[in-house]
This record gives structure tokens, sequence and C-alpha cells, in this order.
């Protein structure tokens, strides 16, 4: 067999053409969940995946079209692994490949304009000040942080590096070589937690604890080639393709809300049989997020933000746990919250979940 080894070099986000934004599809997508186990020893940063903490880690399912279901099936497998330590996050990802080719070498550059590995990790869930991370077959790395997304014109810090990321790509086959076929590549990456760090909370803390819940997605790029003797091209006018772990039911991946659940388990992998359980709060979530969305729907039509939720056209179902939504509006804002159904805290505060104009949620007191 035959294969190579590159690591990563000392990421503009990634502008795919977006779908309809339709919140009744939204609405109808179920975000995928994966529990992610601490390592049993050391990972040797290689690409090669053959720790027994990685041969024990179970598989994602394998990636989707990024719109889901009403999209063809990727042509190429993709599959995904997490584990975690006291320094590291770690991702690994498998991805069948006939043919293996990239060309961008210099670290910062627009890597999904190669076929690409992208990460995405939002540690509190709020959808601002999350993660992007992108790789080649190259192992050329494009790493960002997002202050907000950019439908709420979110800048990208592009600028911004991983301190101590380690990255590595192993090709199964041949690199750039058309006159033969590849098995695929694979890609193994630690994100130190004093990065994640500047992202995450007192809630959400990093390193977590055990059962904590992130959102964490994961996106193939892959272009269609045609094959010469002077190697490969792009078939013109062909767009991408795009391939994830857990579909965001339209072409953008910068919907955080649409991520999946990675909950973390402190045992040791292939020793802990845990059950994945969904915060509560998530589905209060769901409703302020379709509010969110009503609201600037209805400010595009009428030119204003709305005190009345009837007037949006919502459409859910009473939550045994949480109490009405609850609205508040000026001329440029609006704050929509739910409270918990729960006995009053020692300091006599009440939890409430607020989501905003911009789209950032959060936890807070009485207000």
């Amino acid at each position: 067999m035959r294969w190579s080894i590159f690591l990563c070099a000392g990421l503009l986000p990634t502008m795919l053409g977006a779908s309809e934004f339709s919140i009744e599809t939204l609405r109808e997508i179920t975000a995928l969940h994966y529990l992610a186990y601490r390592t049993s020893g050391q990972l040797s940063i290689d690409g090669r995946l053959d720790e027994p903490s990685w041969q024990r880690a179970a598989w994602t399912e394998v990636f989707v079209d990024i719109e889901g279901g009403v999209r063809p099936a990727p042509r190429f497998k993709t599959r995904a692994k997490m584990l975690w330590d006291d320094e590291y996050f770690y991702v690994a990802a498998d991805m069948e490949d006939p043919h293996v080719w990239a060309t961008l070498e210099k670290r910062d550059t627009t890597v999904y304009n190669d076929n690409d590995f992208e990460v995405f990790i939002d540690p509190d869930g709020d959808t601002h000040e999350y993660y992007e991370f992108e790789v080649n077959a190259l192992a050329t790395p494009w790493d960002m942080f997002l202050v907000r997304p950019y439908r709420n014109d979110g800048p990208a810090i592009t600028a911004w590096d991983i301190d101590q990321l380690q990255c590595a790509v192993t090709v199964w086959g041949t690199l750039n070589d058309p006159t033969d076929e590849d098995e695929g590549w694979s890609v193994e990456l630690a994100f130190p937690w004093k990065v994640l760090k500047q992202a995450s909370s007192k809630e959400w803390p990093a390193p977590p604890h055990n059962g904590d819940t992130w959102r964490v997605n994961f996106s193939r790029v892959q272009w269609q080639v045609d094959i010469g003797e002077e190697g490969y091209s792009k078939v013109p006018d062909e767009g991408e393709d795009n391939w994830v772990w857990s579909p965001q039911g339209l072409a953008n991946m910068h919907y955080p809300e649409m991520w999946g659940f990675v909950q973390f388990i402190s045992e040791v992998v292939g020793k802990g049989d845990a059950i994945f359980a969904m915060p509560p709060e998530e589905e209060a979530k769901k409703v302020l997020r379709e509010i969110y969305y009503r609201q600037n729907r209805f400010r595009d039509e009428y030119g204003y933000y709305t005190t009345s939720l009837d007037s949006l056209g919502l459409k859910y179902k009473n939550l045994p746990s949480f109490l009405s939504p609850q609205v508040q509006v000026t001329d440029h804002s609006f704050e929509v919250w739910m409270e918990e159904v729960i006995d009053l805290h020692q300091d006599g505060e009440i939890n409430r979940w607020y989501i905003r104009q911009d789209s950032r949620t959060w936890k807070g007191g009485k207000l």
C-alpha cells in the first residue's frame, strides 16, 4: 500500500451558494449527536488513526448532502470520529476518493478551492463566537474565528491562528497522480482546549465536564474533475458538492443552530456505555429560533418587529418545562425569552433562555 503523510504548515469563510431559506425545512431537520469519550493513551497526530483509542471510537453516521435527503447521496463515503483528553479535542475523518489531489500550499488561502475537510465548533451553542477550520490533502490549514454568522453581518477574523494546533493528513494512494486510482485520504486534528476556551463560558468550560454538550459539524467540499495528460482540472460550470455529518437543511454551514450535538463523556473510550441525553433547554431554543426567523421575515415585509407573537404564524406545542415565550421590542431590536418551570434558586433568580435580533441565544436570570 502506498501512502503519504502531510503535516500542517506553521483560514475568508466557506462561501457556498445558499439554497432557498425555508423555516419549514429547518424545522423538520433533526440534528445528529455523538458521544466523545476520553482517550486511553497518547495519540500520535499522523493522520493514520491506528492507535487503540481511535480503533475503539465509534464512527459518525456516513455524511450526507448539506441540504439533507432532498439532494442525492454523496458519491464517496465520509465518516468522522471524536475523542478528548485534558489538553485537546481530537477530530479524525476518513474520506473515500479515487483521485486525491490538492494544489494550495500556503496557510490561510481559500482552501475550499481544493477538495477539503472542514470543522465547525460552537462551544456554548449561542451561534456567536465560533470556529471554522479547513484543511486539504496537502495538510494546508485555514483557521478563522467568526464573531457571529454572516447573515447577522458577522466578520470572520482570518488573521487569527489556532496556537499549538496539531494536524496531519495521510493519503491512501498517490497525491496528484491521475494515472492510478487511490483509496482516499484521512485527517487527524488536535484542537487545544486553551484556544477553544476563548469562545466557551462558565457553563460550557474547556475542557468540558462530563455530560457537557457542544455544537459541532463537519463538512467535506468535493469538486468534480476531468482527468487529462497534464493532471486534474475542474469540470467547467460545475459547482462544488458539500457533504456534511449533520444536515443543515440549506447550502450554508453558517447556521450554527443546525449543527450536531457532541456530548463529552469522562469515561475512557471502549469502557463506557453512556447514552446521549439531550439538554432540556434545546426544545425551548428551537421555539426561540423559529421566532427569530419569523421576526426577521416580518420586519422584511412590514419594516418593524412585532410585539404580537400571534401575528408571526408561529406553531409550536406547549413545553412542560417552560412557560410561553415573551417578547420585548424596540425600533431596531427585539428580545424573546422563555422561563423554565423550576423552583426559584437560592438567589431568587429564575432561569430564562433568550434570543435577540442578531440570533444570539443565552441563559440569564430575572430581568
